[in-house]
């Protein structure tokens, strides 16, 4: 418990630091894209702003997530942080989608910005963001993982800003903002789209991984006095803690010794999974299954 506990602390110090630094950052970035009239800076403040709200609910749901089970949570808070996984996800695709609608129409009419101001607003922005995104790249929750590309979108479109403002410090060639501004929240779409579906099965309480289940089917099948196997339902809280339930049937009466020999050799089959709940019921070699569905 000492584990899971510190494990949960780790997480939402993690988000916090990453909640902080984007809160700061966004504004700052509304007054800097004022001063050098730069549209494409206003318009990135505006999706910093709607991470900054995404990390502030993560971070919310990361904590709640560390409580322990109780009447209402029987399996305590974990999936909540599934939830900010999901909500997170959903968001940037959403504020992915919104920055294409307004860099596209520019490609057609694109606008000089202040190149100096752009280029010193991009360094303050690659270092503020990557180091935040460095924070969260140690995490392993799918929380954490989704708001890792909401930083990482953010460092690739300062760094397509400080090309940018670099290039127009010598040419005039406004188009290359909205082109890049394209072309890295392509990329970002692409890649978040993954962990959303993801997310989205682990949701609604799809196995966590195909192999699993078929292995974990059959290491159970291969124990002694074991004849069937029936009702294996695999799933996972958050992505990292999964669930077990199964169905044993036995090969002969019940007693004591056999039960306790095949509960002995179901721990030592499952302990390379890393099971967080397992609950297996032994039936009888004629008793009829009670869960018929």
């Amino acid at each position: 418990m000492h584990d899971h506990g510190h494990h949960h602390h780790s997480a939402s110090e993690r988000i916090g630091w990453a909640f902080a630094l984007n809160l700061v950052f966004t504004i700052i970035e509304f007054i800097g894209g004022v001063l050098t009239n730069s549209t494409a800076i206003i318009a990135d403040a505006v999706h910093d702003l709607g991470d900054t709200l995404s990390i502030g609910l993560a971070l919310l749901l990361s904590k709640l997530s560390g409580k322990h089970a109780d009447g209402d949570f029987t399996y305590g808070y974990t999936r909540f942080s599934l939830l900010g996984a999901l909500i997170n996800g959903a968001i940037l695709v959403a504020g992915s989608v919104w920055v294409l609608y307004e860099a596209i129409p520019r490609l057609s009419d694109p606008q000089m910005p202040h190149a100096e101001g752009m280029l010193l607003l991009a360094i303050l922005g690659v270092a503020v963001n990557g180091f935040a995104a460095w924070k969260l790249s140690k995490g392993q929750t799918l929380n954490e993982r989704v708001l890792n590309w909401h930083l990482l979108e953010d460092v690739l479109g300062w760094v397509a800003v400080l090309i940018v403002s670099i290039v127009l410090m010598f040419v005039e060639l406004p188009i290359l903002d909205p082109l890049l501004s394209i072309a890295f929240t392509l990329f970002i779409l692409f890649n978040v789209s993954r962990t959303l579906v993801q997310t989205l099965r682990l949701f609604l309480q799809a196995v966590p991984e195909r192999e699993m289940h078929g292995d974990i089917e059959t290491q159970l099948e291969g124990l002694e006095h074991v004849q069937d196997v029936h009702h294996l339902h695999l799933w996972s809280l958050d992505g990292e803690h999964h669930v077990l339930t199964a169905h044993l049937v036995l090969d002969k009466p019940i007693t004591q010794d056999i039960q306790g020999q095949v509960k002995t050799a179901v721990a030592e089959r499952l302990a390379a999974y890393n099971l967080t709940h397992t609950t297996i019921e032994f039936e009888q070699p004629a008793e009829a299954c009670r869960d018929q569905n």
